[in-house]
């Protein structure tokens, strides 16, 4: 099993990995194949809508043909199919395509980490579990940033994605022979998504994942590029050491709510303390004057290592999942997360376009972290009303 999570963990990265590149490539596909902000806003809000849609019927596969032939299908069709396409492409519909058919591939992969560890570990270990997945996954973050951008310019972005696919197919082979499904339990019944919603418990939950990631994976996955280029004139080498810096604060940040939950006598007041400070930090973004990229920089670094809750706010809600309902819950919470970034990420290509023509540089930019700011406070008032749990 050891081995088939390590190999789950490097398909995460991929995940990862494919999230956050296109901030990196952006100047170069706008001047390559003319995909300008919009384009690659669309196309990254694809990727996120295919990963969201498909976690309903991957909750299924979980729950009855379990993570192995899930994960390893999914990655080789939509993953390696997608880079191939992404490789090709010669226009931004191209790009959209492939982002469409990425985001499906990558859809099962953390899914599958956490049946397992939902099945095989003890509850009280969920949290540190999911975090230490997420962390290790968030390596991709990390390699979309200052890596990508050195690849792209010294082996150009097209034979960068061509490689990309080998990897997605090799893996996904990999887990195919290396993972080991959970044993069934006996006498276990089959779940519905109509039980799952009777949990009111979730109900509190559901909003704050559906906003709290929506933000660090916004500007990270998109935002970030334009914005440091435009407003402050970085070029791809800059952008790519920013985004490196806020990849690594995100890992930073996702390993200190892992660890911190194990110490914290409450959970939900550590993830709501988590919630406001992104919060406050994101409107200091718009509020403080632009002119100073290392400020910026830093800000959005602070952005990235508070908003690193997933895994935590994750383990809150699978702690009222009872055992037969574990794949449908934990790829629903996904769901949300997933689903949440990738309304935003199409709401906020709609705000950017709109502010786009007046003529400042910066107003676009603020107007779209005050939208992921404010949506985030909104998820952060329901979520005060739910239930504490740490088991």
């Amino acid at each position: 099993m050891h081995i088939g999570l390590i190999l789950l963990a490097l398909a995460y990265v991929l995940s990862q990995f494919f999230r956050a590149f296109l901030a990196v490539l952006a100047k170069l596909l706008e001047q390559d194949i003319g995909a300008t902000p919009d384009d690659l806003a669309l196309a990254s809000g694809m990727w996120f809508a295919a990963f969201a849609a498909a976690q309903i019927p991957i909750g299924a596969a979980l729950d009855s043909i379990g993570p192995r032939r899930t994960a390893a299908g999914l990655l080789l069709i939509g993953g390696g199919g997608g880079a191939a396409v992404f490789a090709l492409a010669t226009s931004p519909l191209h790009i959209t395509i492939a982002m469409t058919l990425i985001g499906f591939g990558c859809a099962p992969v953390l899914m599958a980490s956490y049946y397992i560890f939902a099945r095989e570990y003890p509850p009280m270990r969920f949290a540190l579990l999911a975090s230490v997945m997420v962390g290790v996954g968030s390596l991709g973050n990390l390699v979309a940033s200052y890596p990508m951008a050195l690849s792209a310019e010294l082996l150009g972005w097209r034979n960068s994605l061509w490689g990309l696919g080998g990897l997605c197919a090799l893996v996904a082979l990999s887990i195919y022979l290396w993972v080991r499904d959970p044993a069934k339990v006996e006498g276990e019944s089959k779940g519905s998504l109509a039980e799952l919603f009777r949990l009111r418990a979730l109900w509190f939950i559901f909003p704050l994942m559906g906003v709290n990631y929506a933000l660090p994976g916004a500007v990270r996955g998109l935002w970030i590029g334009p914005y440091l280029t435009d407003v402050f004139g970085a070029g791809t080498s800059a952008v790519g050491v920013a985004s490196l810096l806020m990849g690594t604060a995100m890992i930073a940040g996702t390993l200190f709510y892992g660890f911190a939950d194990r110490l914290f006598p409450s959970r939900k007041w550590m993830l709501a303390g988590g919630a406001m400070v992104t919060s406050l930090t994101t409107f200091a973004v718009i509020l403080l004057p632009a002119h100073s990229l290392a400020l910026s920089v830093g800000l959005i670094c602070v952005i990235g290592f508070f908003g690193s809750g997933y895994a935590v706010i994750m383990a809150h809600g699978r702690s009222f999942l009872p055992p037969h309902l574990i794949g449908r819950g934990v790829t629903m919470l996904n769901l949300f997360s997933i689903g949440g970034v990738g309304i935003l990420q199409f709401a906020s290509a709609r705000v950017y376009h709109n502010y786009a023509g007046t003529g400042d540089v910066v107003l676009p930019y603020a107007m779209v972290f005050v939208l992921l700011g404010s949506c985030l406070v909104a998820g952060l008032l329901v979520y005060l009303f739910s239930s504490d749990r740490t088991a």
